[in-house]
């Protein structure tokens, strides 16, 4: 009994001090594959999953009914090697903020950039990096919203190709960023501060 005692305790301390390392953080900007792939190159960033967030419909899916709800992803990251602040610089100079339409090629409402938020904390880092951009564009009006936490639903089942897209089909993801203008448009908007090559 004992024994069993010590293991199970053993276990659930190591469950702690996993848990309590890591941090997520639900970010739109545009196409999932996209956000997915930039995000998983930041140091400290173990995971990204795509999916959506911030309608009401239960259960979205990418082929069927998501109407209201934004294609997100769920970071989930290491706050020793990077903060809530580095998530949110990263965040930044990979989207349009400028954009209210969509992101770059994809128009809708499902592709528009926004940062939900799970606390008051969050919020006022969010806020606080919005302004930061605003004074960079004097002349230009940052449409990103902040908004607060939602029901994030992963992409999954048949859809599940979505997952790692960038990583499954990399000539495809390639030939689709280009012909999108992302990278280019990032660069224009960010120049050196932009993250991709």
């Amino acid at each position: 009994m004992n024994k069993t005692l010590g293991i199970l305790l053993t276990f659930f301390t190591l469950f702690l001090s996993s848990s309590a390392i890591a941090d997520k953080a639900v970010l739109a900007g545009g196409c999932f594959w996209c956000m997915e792939s930039d995000f998983e190159k930041l140091k400290g960033v173990t995971d990204v999953v795509s999916g959506f967030s911030g309608g009401t419909l239960k259960n979205p899916t990418y082929n069927g009914n998501h109407k209201g709800h934004y294609e997100v992803v769920e970071i989930t990251y290491d706050p020793k090697i990077v903060d809530y602040q580095g998530i949110l610089d990263h965040y930044w100079v990979n989207i349009d903020p400028f954009d209210a339409r969509g992101q770059f090629c994809d128009k809708g409402s499902e592709y528009l950039s926004a940062i939900f938020v799970a606390n008051e904390e969050e919020r006022k880092m969010a806020e606080a990096s919005k302004v930061a951009v605003e004074k960079m564009f004097p002349n230009k009006k940052v449409v990103t919203p902040i908004l607060n936490a939602a029901t994030f639903y992963p992409i999954k089942g048949k859809e599940s190709y979505h997952q790692d897209y960038y990583k499954k089909n990399p000539i495809r993801y390639k030939g689709y960023r280009w012909n999108c203008g992302r990278d280019k448009r990032l660069k224009q908007i960010w120049g050196d501060k932009a993250t991709v090559k």
